[in-house]
């Protein structure tokens, strides 16, 4: 995984200096503006007297025409000056505002007490890299440390020590180690109260870690070995957005309403590669995308998507669905945008919304392509509807469809910018 800068939330209350840059950037764009004006003017003349006007000898330059010309050149150079001095403000801006992210004394301590095994920039001291050092325990980490980076390691335990004084870790990546839930020491992760990012992917974690931090945004699981969601251990978490519990050995009993209470604002989870056999039970209403491929999946209940009004997209590839387990119009929703059917095993292609934009089905068993069926309601009824089919992406290779596609298709979905067969 290739280092990635830190960026920290800079303040500053120096507001002269806010309102001088601000000052000198509007200025500079009248300048701008009126340099553009003159020059648009000066072309059109130009162009006018080159049409209009016989070939003559170009005659020599007068006094009042180098008098123009180096009134131009001197407002190009003033223009010149003004950015480079909205620069020079910016920069200073700032440098003053890096400054006041963290004390001189904060800073110095900060890199004093940089671990050996770890590399601190002095450039970014809230930042410390300990990746890929063949780590077995984590170090002590300095206390004004926000993003922590300890990836690719031999780390087995999860000592609540060793981050006893990186109080103001917002972010930490423990991706690729060997954390085991047993290694997980209680209370290590809820005493990072400001964390707002937590990496654990490719570890050997058995359940969700619990208790988590209350302000967790980002929660990043995949590729464990988690087969249980502990009933509360979502209690209280109004700030995760993301649930990233990919690759794991979840079975329709561990993903009920009762686990997954407390995702109250919940936008992404990610399920695919587990072991579920039906929809998940439970995602909260402001769920947006929802990813479930490569499980068993088999039928979607009629009324499904009732409790979920926000969905943007819905991915189901790779799993056993056919005709009978897709009600006629389960997918006929407003909201959704992008729909992935791709690897099941249907036969025909489901209803679907006027607003859909991209649609996967390729490599099922569709022998045709029926537009009576596929086309929304009333599509064809007026050819400049500005409400008309949405549909642009259209794959549909790997089937038993052979070409030509129908006319009636194209014709009802007007705005079709590709399609796969």
């Amino acid at each position: 995984m290739s280092k990635v800068w830190p960026r920290g939330s800079y303040t500053t209350n120096n507001s002269n200096l806010i309102r001088l840059c601000l000052l000198m950037h509007v200025r500079a764009r009248k300048k701008v503006g009126e340099t553009a004006d003159w020059t648009q003017t000066g072309e059109e003349s130009r162009r006018t007297k080159r049409l209009t006007a016989t070939p003559k000898p170009e005659p020599d330059i007068s006094p009042e025409q180098t008098k123009i010309s180096s009134i131009t050149e001197m407002s190009r150079l003033n223009l010149t000056m003004e950015w480079l001095m909205v620069a020079f403000v910016a920069l200073l801006l700032a440098g003053h505002v890096r400054s006041e992210e963290i004390p001189y004394e904060h800073h110095m301590s900060q890199l004093q007490a940089c671990p050996k095994e770890c590399h601190c920039p002095p450039s970014f001291p809230n930042a410390v890299y300990c990746d890929n050092k063949g780590l077995k325990r984590i170090p002590v980490i300095p206390p004004y440390t926000w993003y922590l980076y300890l990836q690719n390691n031999l780390i087995d335990v999860l000592a609540a020590d060793a981050l006893r004084n990186a109080t103001q870790l917002r972010w930490i990546n423990l991706n690729r180690n060997k954390i085991t839930s047993e290694g997980l020491e209680a209370d290590a992760l809820k005493a990072m109260s400001n964390l707002v990012h937590l990496y654990m992917e490719d570890n050997l974690l058995s359940s969700i870690p619990s208790p988590l931090p209350a302000k967790l945004e980002q929660l990043r699981l995949s590729r464990n070995r988690i087969s249980k969601i502990p009933p509360g251990v979502f209690s209280g978490m109004d700030h995760l957005t993301l649930l990233d519990l990919q690759g794991n050995k979840l079975q329709d009993d561990a993903v009920t309403e009762v686990s997954l209470k407390g995702l109250n604002n919940l936008i992404q989870i990610n399920l695919a590669k587990n072991q579920l056999n039906t929809m998940p039970i439970g995602l909260p209403p402001t769920t947006t995308q929802i990813f479930l491929d490569s499980n068993n999946i088999e039928n979607i209940p009629a009324e499904y998507f009732k409790g979920l009004p926000k969905v943007v997209s819905l991915r189901l590839n790779r799993n056993k669905l056919a005709n009978g387990g897709i009600p006629k119009h389960v997918f006929n929703l407003s909201s959704i945008l992008d729909l992935q059917l791709s690897h099941n095993q249907l036969t025909e292609i489901p209803v679907i919304s006027s607003g859909l934009e991209h649609l996967h089905l390729d490599h099922n068993k569709i022998k045709s392509v029926n537009s009576s069926d596929v086309c929304p309601p009333g599509a064809l009824d007026d050819y400049l509807d500005e409400n008309g089919p949405r549909l642009r992406y259209l794959r549909l290779d790997g089937n038993e469809i052979k070409p030509p596609i129908p006319r009636e298709l194209m014709m009802c979905f007007r705005l079709l910018r590709a399609i796969v067969i």
